[in-house]
C-alpha cells in the first residue's frame, strides 16, 4: 500500500475510533449533543493526517550561479573606488606588473603578493610586500607612479585584486612566491611552478 493510502486509512481508523470511544455529551443550553474537544484533538494532532488546506509548498530562495570563467567573474566583480589600503596596493601591483597580461597572468601576480604576505618570509601585509625595497621595479622612492583610474586596465586590476583576496579562482601559480619576465633568465635555484603569459613563476 502506498504511503498516501496508508495515511488516509490510518486517519479514517483514528477518526472512527475516536468517535466510537467518546460518548456524545448533551448540551444543556441547546438540547443538542457536542463532541468533546479531546476527541477533535486526537484527530487534529495526529501526524499522519494531512490537512488539505495546509500550505504544502515552500518558497525556495534563488541561488545566483557562480560565473564559470575568470573573465565572467571579473565582469561581475564591483570595481568601485571603495578600496582598503591593502586592496589598493594589490590592485596597483597588478596594474603595473601585469596590465598587459591575460586575466590569468594578472591573477598569478596577485597570488604571489598574497602568498608572500602569508609566508612569514616577507612583510606581513600586502602593502609591505609591494613596497619592500628591491622587489618591484615600478616602486620608486617607496611610492607607485600615477595610475590611470579611468582605464579598463585599472578596472580589471581592481577586480582581479578582489578575486585574489577572496580566493575565488585558482590560478596556475597559486603557490608561487617569485616570478620574473620570460625575456630574462636569472639563475634561481627554485622550483619552477608555471609559465603564465609573459612571466615564469617559482616557489
Amino acid at each position: 500500500m502506498s504511503p498516501v493510502l496508508r495515511a488516509a486509512s490510518y486517519a479514517a481508523i483514528v477518526f472512527c475510533a475516536a468517535s466510537a470511544a467518546v460518548q456524545a455529551v448533551p448540551s444543556f443550553a441547546t438540547g443538542t449533543t457536542t463532541t468533546p474537544a479531546s476527541a477533535v484533538e486526537i484527530v487534529k494532532n495526529d501526524p499522519l493526517i494531512i490537512d488539505a488546506n495546509a500550505e504544502t509548498t515552500a518558497e525556495v530562495p534563488e541561488v545566483e550561479a557562480e560565473p564559470r570563467t575568470l573573465s565572467a567573474l571579473v565582469a561581475a566583480e564591483p570595481t568601485g573606488e571603495d578600496l582598503t589600503a591593502e586592496l589598493e596596493c594589490l590592485a596597483g601591483a597588478v596594474y603595473f606588473e601585469a596590465r598587459s597580461e591575460s586575466l590569468d597572468g594578472q591573477l598569478a601576480v596577485a597570488d604571489v603578493i598574497l602568498n608572500r604576505a602569508d609566508s612569514g618570509r616577507f612583510a606581513s601585509t600586502v602593502c609591505g610586500v609591494v613596497h619592500q625595497p628591491g622587489q618591484f621595479s615600478f616602486v620608486r622612492g617607496g611610492r607607485m607612479p600615477t595610475i590611470n583610474r579611468n582605464s579598463q586596465d585599472w578596472r580589471e586590476a581592481v577586480a582581479i585584486a578582489r578575486i585574489a583576496e577572496k580566493d575565488r579562482w585558482e590560478s596556475a601559480a597559486s603557490d608561487a612566491l617569485f616570478f620574473h619576465a620570460t625575456h630574462v633568465s636569472p639563475r634561481w635555484k627554485l622550483r619552477r611552478i608555471a609559465t603564465v603569459g609573459n612571466h615564469v613563476f617559482y616557489r
